[in-house]
Order: C-alpha cells, then sequence, then structure tokens
C-alpha cells in the first residue's frame, strides 16, 4: 500500500499582502453577517442571534 500525505499548507504558501486582505475580507463578512442578524426584522432571526449571544456569554443589552 502506499501513503499520500496531504498538504495543508497552501495558506501559508500565499503572501503577507493576500493574507492580510483574505483575513480583513473574512472580518468584513463576519460583521455584516453579525449586523444583519442582529438588526433584522424577521424575528426569528433576531431572536436566533440574540440567543447566540447569550449562550456564548456576549453582553448585548
Amino acid at each position: 500500500m502506499s501513503s499520500s500525505v496531504i498538504s495543508t499548507s497552501s495558506v501559508s504558501t500565499l503572501p503577507l499582502s493576500q493574507r492580510i486582505l483574505l483575513a480583513f475580507g473574512s472580518c468584513v463578512l463576519g460583521a455584516v453577517l453579525i449586523f444583519f442578524a442582529g438588526f433584522s426584522h424577521v424575528e426569528a432571526l433576531h431572536n436566533a442571534a440574540h440567543d447566540t449571544r447569550h449562550s456564548a456569554a456576549f453582553p448585548c443589552h
């Protein structure tokens, strides 16, 4: 049997500027999703975000 090694270092081979851009884009996307759920007029979505914040011990009041 032959064994194959899967490389997981594809992100570390990116240049620093691209890694910073990916990190910044991820933060922006996360913030947009959090604010969308937090200020949503859809009651179920807002309540789910609210309960998630409480379960993570994140103050929201």
